[in-house]
């Protein structure tokens, strides 16, 4: 697999993201990239040859071993990451497609195609919102597939061709439980930056928004003072000229 690729997407992301969605990026580089890199990949470097069981039945190996690991933990992490790390896809499409309808239009349509607001804060918040249902879908599959967050030493398999019931013996499993744990906090900061960043973002454009109104209503009680003031001016001669008159 290319990290490389990943890493040119979610760089041109960083351009136009939060200060927390820098901290979010930064993360996903170093504690779940380069840890997969690195080291995660060696750890379950052959994990089906490792899967040892106390009988030599033809088959049983492999049918305990696809029972208690349906889906590779390795592969599902690297799953994880692509998914989750897709969403901000979005935001680089979108300013892609303002910068090409200025191009078409041959003029100046924004202020800068990669200021947050409009339609690119929608594109933001929403790839924020799948970026933590992703998290949370994983952690949920990860603890479904293999009955929590655990890497036991022993498994006990009466699946047939097994003759009987089974011991089997699971390769270095101190150590993938602590890969395990390592993920699953790396998914809950991850989710915590997301959800952090997605307040953020609300809050400010609730302020600015607030803001906004409160500037407008205030010009428009400015425009009805004037507006009160000049016929005051105006009936005061008038009623002068009366009086005068009488």
């Amino acid at each position: 697999m290319s990290w490389a690729f990943l890493r040119d997407i979610l760089s041109g992301v960083n351009k136009y993201s939060t200060g927390i969605g820098r901290i979010w990026l930064s993360v996903v580089f170093i504690f779940r990239v380069m840890v997969y890199v690195v080291a995660a990949e060696a750890v379950w470097k052959d994990e089906q040859k490792e899967f040892e069981c106390n009988i030599r039945q033809p088959g049983c190996e492999n049918v305990c071993f696809d029972h208690f690991f349906p889906i590779s933990q390795v592969r599902l992490w690297a799953l994880q990451l692509i998914m989750v790390s897709t969403p901000s896809l979005l935001v680089v499409l979108h300013v892609a497609y303002r910068e090409n309808r200025e191009k078409r239009h041959n003029k100046k349509l924004y202020a800068d195609t990669g200021t947050m607001d409009g339609g690119l804060w929608c594109t933001y918040v929403i790839s924020l919102l799948f970026k933590t249902l992703f998290e949370f879908g994983f952690l949920l599959l990860f603890y479904k597939l293999y009955g929590g967050f655990n890497v036991p030493r022993l498994v006990k398999c009466e699946m047939e061709p097994c003759p009987n019931l089974v011991d089997c013996y699971i390769s270095k499993p101190t150590e993938k439980k602590i890969f395990l744990y390592f993920v699953v906090a790396t998914s809950g900061l991850c989710i915590l930056l997301n959800v952090t960043e997605l307040l953020y973002l609300i809050f400010r454009y609730c302020t600015k928004f607030y803001l906004k109104k409160h500037a407008t209503s205030i010009a428009q009680a400015g425009c009805e003072c004037k507006t009160h003031h000049y016929n005051n001016q105006s009936v005061i001669p008038i009623t002068a000229s009366l009086e005068t008159e009488t």
